[in-house]
């Protein structure tokens, strides 16, 4: 990892990072960040997110004990309160096989904290892994996301940044057919100028600032515009049906998990 690492004017704590990767019980085969600081809306006392892919002991897995795949833990006692997820390798690449838009974005995160040699190969086939399917999960999100703003007594900020950026993000999927998490990236294409004002007020320290009525119906009908927009783009789109990789994903995880047994 860099000795400094620096995502929208805010200076990571590397340090920090590294000491809690260096706990990974398990062999790591990356780990990126993910949450506010990938999505482009970081606020200086934001939490980090860390995701990322493990390798577990073939060993592991040929006992009568089922291991565990995702090594989960979220630290508040850190002077950064910090989560980090991994999956099993296996596990994983499943996930990706499976339209999952978090390990895609996960993989494709410019913010890289640790990778180990077959990283890069991984990024290339998961390029392979991209569909036109992938369009439900940034969907299904951004309705979840939705759901929360327009159900509670007042929407907030933060949920609107987390509402929309999945939108455009699927919708810039399906049109240039890769992957770009950041909502201030997205946004230069989009124009959009209500998104670079709640970016503004996210990081100003706003983000439970309730939005009144009027607000509210002007997001209701963008956020069924760009549904709708989501659509389209995913009808038109050159992308392939079902992910390419899965041969090259299986002789990867061969490989990955008979080294362990070299170790």
């Amino acid at each position: 990892m860099s000795t400094s690492i620096e995502v929208d004017g805010i200076q990571l704590d590397t340090a920090l990072i590294e000491s809690q990767i260096a706990k990974h019980p398990n062999r790591l085969l990356f780990v990126t960040m993910s949450g506010a600081h990938l999505y482009g809306f970081a606020s200086p006392d934001s939490d980090y997110d860390l995701r990322g892919a493990h390798v577990l002991p073939a060993k592991e897995l040929l006992g009568l004990h089922q291991p565990r795949e995702t090594f989960d833990i979220l630290d508040r006692d850190l002077p950064i309160e910090m989560d980090i997820v991994t999956h099993d390798v296996r596990k994983f690449f499943s996930m990706l096989l499976r339209n999952n838009g978090y390990v895609l974005e996960q993989i494709f995160s410019p913010i890289v904290l640790y990778a180990a040699p077959e990283f890069s190969e991984l990024k290339e086939i998961a390029a392979t892994c991209i569909t036109r399917n992938c369009r439900h999960h940034f969907r299904s999100f951004a309705k979840h996301q939705w759901k929360s703003v327009a159900g509670s007594s007042a929407g907030t900020v933060k949920g609107l940044l987390y509402t929309y950026r999945p939108l455009l993000a699927g919708i810039h999927l399906m049109r240039e057919h890769r992957v770009e998490s950041n909502l201030r990236v997205l946004n230069e294409s989009f124009g959009l100028p209500f998104i670079d004002d709640l970016i503004a007020q996210k990081i100003g320290g706003e983000e439970k600032q309730l939005l009144g009525s009027l607000d509210m119906q002007f997001h209701e009908q963008e956020f069924e515009r760009l549904l709708g927009e989501l659509e389209s783009a995913s009808e038109s789109s050159g992308l392939p049906e079902h992910a390419q990789g899965r041969d090259a994903l299986n002789d990867l995880l061969l490989r990955l998990r008979l080294a362990t047994l070299q170790s």
